[in-house]
């Protein structure tokens, strides 16, 4: 297992009562909890490609909420870190809210702007910034459910978009819900991605590189459990990987807050 730490945030907000945001407050915490552990930060890409130091933090957001450029930014360029940010390009810019399975409930009623994607200037912002904008496919689909055919189109579609908005050869992406397999690798690697990150508990590969998933419910002593080296460790060996798998099966599948933010929820 890497020294490295690759974290996955969705929303930070003070305000969302939603399992994907963290309030500012919290995050700031996290943050400089592993920042006095000795993380240096560097993007997602850096890290599996190997050209990051051993001990570094990624600090990932998964569907490009606008909150993260009002709230986590400011906090992480104060702490000297970059980001990397995965967003689903069909919603980019997009006047109104993202709908999908997982955060429908929240498109109407006063949250409703909390579902506002960022739009192509902003995200132009943060590369210019230092930041890694990376895939979350075209429209946030199960991909281990779609066709071949469909799958491609997801992912390479997404890809091409982002190089056209963006420039560069865009070649990381995040799993939507954490939801891959074998056959979603392969067709990610064809579909011409070096690097994509998963939510699932294993060894460290490129194109399915696993992340520890931060939420609400992580407070200061449950955060340092979970990023600690130890607990990873253990969580990557086979054995930790059947604890899960039976966890899961004695709560009859995903626990319902897991499955809401499409995770597995460590700890």
């Amino acid at each position: 297992m890497s020294p490295s730490l690759v974290l996955s945030y969705h929303a930070v907000s003070p305000r969302w009562p939603s399992v994907l945001s963290v309030s500012p407050g919290r995050f700031r915490e996290q943050l400089e909890l592993l920042i006095e552990r000795g993380y240096t930060g560097a993007t997602f890409s850096q890290v599996v490609s190997g050209a990051a130091p051993r001990r570094s933090l990624v600090v990932s957001f998964d569907d490009g909420y606008a909150s993260v450029l009002e709230h986590a930014v400011p906090i992480m360029r104060e702490l000297d870190l970059p980001g990397t940010i995965f967003v689903p390009t069909d919603f980019v810019g997009a006047p109104g809210p993202m709908r999908w399975p997982g955060i429908d409930e929240w498109s109407e009623g006063p949250f409703r702007e909390e579902l506002r994607c960022l739009d192509w200037d902003q995200l132009r912002g943060l590369r210019d910034a230092g930041w890694e904008v990376g895939s979350h496919t075209r429209s946030h689909p199960r991909l281990s459910r779609l066709q071949d055919d469909a799958l491609l189109a997801e992912l390479a579609g997404s890809r091409d978009r982002l190089r056209e908005e963006l420039g560069g050869d865009r070649r990381s992406l995040a799993f939507p819900y954490g939801d891959e397999d074998e056959r979603v690798q392969r067709l990610a690697g064809q579909a011409g991605y070096a690097a994509a990150a998963s939510m699932r508990c294993g060894p460290e590969q490129p194109l399915c590189w696993p992340r520890v998933g931060v939420y609400p419910a992580d407070r200061r002593w449950r955060f340092w459990l979970k990023t600690s080296p130890a607990i990873r460790m253990v969580r990557s060996t086979r054995l930790g990987r059947l604890a899960d798998a039976a966890r899961l099966s004695l709560a009859g599948g995903l626990p319902p807050v897991a499955e809401q933010a499409g995770a597995l929820i460590v700890i």
